[in-house]
């Protein structure tokens, strides 16, 4: 451990496993909530055009992946929000003519040698350049106050759009700003994880986590927790193994949900048992969001004598 610390290289990589293990998980969460867990997939194939662009412009890759991908996210959310049955059609050619593109773009540029886009494809320790992680850095803090400050509008456009936008909610804009994050995360963790493996850090610490948690925002510390140990130690098992940091770094993710999920039925059965002994179980928590003067609880348009308290909002975890 203390020789691997000595290399700089090795000091940059770490640092950005810690940032992509909190970026990660912290977006994909309201992706999981809203059953888009490929998107970050998707994304990633529209990425890798920008990296090719880059290449042949001679730029940074990951400042025109982020560029690139931002459009394609954007693209993204407006087909998805039309709702027409053509929408799956238009983004399958979106996400493949990425992909072809890229690799197109990639093979015609100067900078083109063995391996350029493999590190790119599924992640690289030696890449991790010293403007790299500057870059994640900035791109990292942005996505993470995004996703942690506005947690409850966020929530409330994944869990019920029709609600949020009784209550005032802004849907469409923060469902563009959702999907722009998201773009940003792909380009955030690609050095790290890869392009075709982004997704899973995305999605699999959040799975994860709901198998012990009862609420979104424990769901949500416990996803990011998970990301960044699995993401520190798949670099330090990449270093010591000579292997690609992405697929060690999945692969890690995979095994804590697997663990997790063999621990969580006996320990819901026993929350449930106490739960009815002592008549203490609250049940999933509930995450409010509400025009300014409407009392917790209340629905638009009805006084606070004949409301109910609406079920919307329930815990990710159940």
């Amino acid at each position: 451990m203390t020789e691997m610390l000595s290399y700089d290289f090795m000091q940059r990589a770490l640092l950005a496993a810690v940032l992509v293990g909190i970026t990660a998980p912290a977006v994909g969460i309201y992706l999981v909530q809203r059953r888009q867990a490929l998107m970050g997939d998707g994304m990633g194939h529209v990425a890798m055009t920008g990296v090719g662009l880059g290449f042949i412009f001679q730029t940074s890759p990951v400042w025109m992946a982020v560029l690139v991908c931002v459009l394609g996210a954007v693209t993204m959310e407006l087909v998805r929000s039309r709702g027409n049955q053509r929408g799956d059609i238009a983004l399958a050619m979106l996400f493949y003519g990425g992909m072809a593109c890229g690799k197109l773009l990639v093979s015609m540029s100067a900078q083109a040698g063995a391996g350029s886009l493999e590190s790119y494809l599924w992640g690289s320790i030696l890449t991790v350049a010293p403007a790299d992680l500057a870059t994640i850095a900035v791109l990292g803090a942005v996505v993470i106050a995004v996703t942690v400050g506005l947690r409850r509008q966020l929530f409330a456009i994944c869990q019920d759009e029709d609600f949020a936008r009784v209550t005032g909610v802004p849907v469409r804009t923060l469902n563009l700003l959702l999907a722009v994050m998201a773009a940003v995360t792909v380009t955030v963790a690609m050095r790290v994880v890869g392009l075709l493996l982004v997704s899973a850090l995305m999605v699999v610490p959040v799975v994860a986590a709901q198998q012990l948690t009862r609420s979104f925002a424990a769901t949500q510390a416990a996803s990011i927790a998970l990301g960044v140990v699995v993401s520190l130690a798949g670099v330090t098992g990449s270093y010591q193994l000579d292997v690609p940091s992405g697929p060690a770094i999945v692969l890690l993710a995979i095994a804590v949900f697997a663990v997790f999920s063999l621990i969580a039925a006996p320990l819901a059965r026993r929350r449930h048992r106490r739960g009815d002994a002592d008549g203490t179980d609250p049940g999933p928590q509930v995450c409010d969001v509400r025009i300014p003067g409407q009392t917790p609880g209340q629905v638009p348009g009805k006084t606070s004598s004949d409301t109910t308290t609406p079920e919307r909002g329930a815990g990710l975890a159940q």
